[in-house]
Formats: structure tokens, sequence, C-alpha cells
């Protein structure tokens, strides 16, 4: 135990500021009881002096700068802070852990006891569905429904897959009736021929239209090469993959151009759906400029 070198005169007066007087005071406090801390004057300004000290501490993790004075009036009434080399090194360290704890308490919609255990701290912050550009449900497959019979959609796939190479509905035919109906609508043909084949080969490679929307959402590059503001390739990825939302999966905005196309409709077909044409010419790139 470090000895008191300071000696304060009954009734206080400690210089607090250094680590000598407040080791004096804490001293003081401890052998006066706890109900010192409620009508000494010189505890009183102590914890004004700590809201001053840990206020920009505090903001730092979004917290009220009396929350911190809080946690140092807690760890001020323990052993290990008057018994301390540096009372104030203790003081400010716990205040430090402790913030952190409230502020990830706060994210994770916690207390600040569970925060602190390494076993909650992993987990990232609560999130809301609005928090994020694509709502969480279009794509996390927590929010997806499995029918227990096999779809219209499914059975559609199959069908397609298990068509003859050469025919009206082939994958390559499909993909380039995709092309000319983008490029009827407004898209540069350039343009129209390297996106609808760009998505066409993430499609084989990711096995699914869902899994290769997400991936094709995320690809920053392969928008930038072909000079597509965002809003044009989310569209045209909507458009050619469909919506992947479970609610609207077996109808015509579900499926997609792609595959509506395999299964046996065709262009005219395509181009009278109202909403399908406004959604791909409103998407076409205007004179080469991101909006």
């Amino acid at each position: 135990m470090i000895p008191n070198t300071t000696t304060a005169a009954p009734g206080g007066g400690e210089d607090y500021t250094t680590a000598e007087g407040l080791r004096a005071l804490l001293t003081r406090m401890h052998e006066e009881g706890p109900g010192a801390w409620r009508t000494d004057a010189t505890a009183a300004k102590v914890m004004e002096y700590a809201a001053d000290k840990y206020a920009a501490l505090a903001r730092k993790h979004g917290l009220d700068p009396w929350e911190a004075v809080s946690a140092a009036f807690e760890v001020m009434r323990t052993r290990s802070a008057r018994e301390a080399s540096d009372p104030w090194a203790v003081v400010t360290h716990a205040v430090r852990i402790t913030c952190i704890a409230e502020e990830r308490g706060q994210g994770l919609l916690c207390s600040t006891h569970q925060a602190r255990r390494p076993h909650y701290s992993i987990f990232h912050d609560a999130e809301r569905l609005s928090d994020r550009e694509n709502p969480l449900d279009d794509y996390h497959p927590a929010f997806h429904i499995t029918d227990p019979h096999p779809d219209d959609e499914h059975g559609d796939e199959r069908e397609a897959a298990a068509e003859p190479t050469g025919t009206q509905t082939s994958a390559s035919r499909a993909v380039e009736d995709a092309i000319a109906f983008v490029t009827v609508l407004g898209w540069p043909a350039q343009t129209a021929r390297a996106a609808v084949e760009h998505v066409c080969h993430a499609l084989a490679r990711a096995g699914s239209r869902q899994s290769a929307f997400e991936v094709l959402r995320r690809d920053q590059h392969s928008r930038a090469l072909l000079d597509l503001p965002g809003s044009s390739w989310t569209a045209l990825l909507r458009a050619l993959l469909g919506n992947p939302t479970p609610g609207i999966a077996a109808t015509s905005a579900g499926r997609g151009i792609l595959l509506r196309l395999l299964i046996g409709e065709t262009l005219p077909v395509l181009l009278h759906d109202d909403d399908l044409v406004l959604t791909v010419s409103l998407a076409a790139p205007r004179n080469g400029r991101r909006r």
C-alpha cells in the first residue's frame, strides 16, 4: 500500500487535481463513510472536475459527460483507486472502458454489463431494415419463405433447361432477344449488348438469379466499365433477372426478361408489358452521362 503523503486538514481541502491529492481525498472519504460523498464540499468539486476532464471522452462515445462522471464515482470508491500510485490513471482507464461498453450496449440494444462480455460484443450493432440502400428482406435468406411444393418458377427453369439447343427458346436466342428488347427501349446498342452479356455470364457462374443479382448489384467495377449510373444498373438487373422479393417471385416482374424469354414468351409479349417497358426505358442512360 502506497502511503498517503498528503496531509489534509479536517474538512478537506486536498488538491484533487494531482495523484497525491486525489489519493488523500479518496482515503479520507473512505474513512468518513459513504455519507461523506453527499456532504463534503471537496467531493462535489472533484465530480465537477471529472465532468470537465471526461467530457470529450464521453462525447466521443455519444454519451453525456455526467454519465462518465457516474463511472468515475463508482471506481473512486474502490480500494484499487485509493491504493494506486496514480489514482487518476485508474479512474481514466475505467471511465474509458465504461464509455465503450455503454456505446456498444446502445448499439446492441443490451445492458452495459452484457456489452462488456466478448460473446455479446462480437456482434454488430442492431440495424433498422430501412438503414440499407436495398431492403434487407430483398436478399437475406432469413426473410425468404420456401413453398413446400415445387413452384412454377423452378418448374419453368427446369423445363427451359431441357429444351434442345437451336430452338426458339434456346439460351442464345433469349440473350439476343433480351439485347434487342433493351436496345429498342432507348439503350445504346453497344452498351445494351455488353450489359446483357455480362449479366448472363454472371448468372452462369452464380447458378441462381438471386445470387447473380446480389453479386452484380455490388459490382462497382463492371458498372464503371459500362459507364452506367447506379439507378440504371440496378433497374436493368431487376428487369433482366427479376425482382427477388419472395411475394412476387412467380409473377412476370419476379421472373425477369431472361427467364420469360426462356419459357417461351416473345418480344411482342414483353413489349406489351407496360410496367417493364417503362422501367427499362426510364433507366436508359442519357448522353452517356451519369445521373
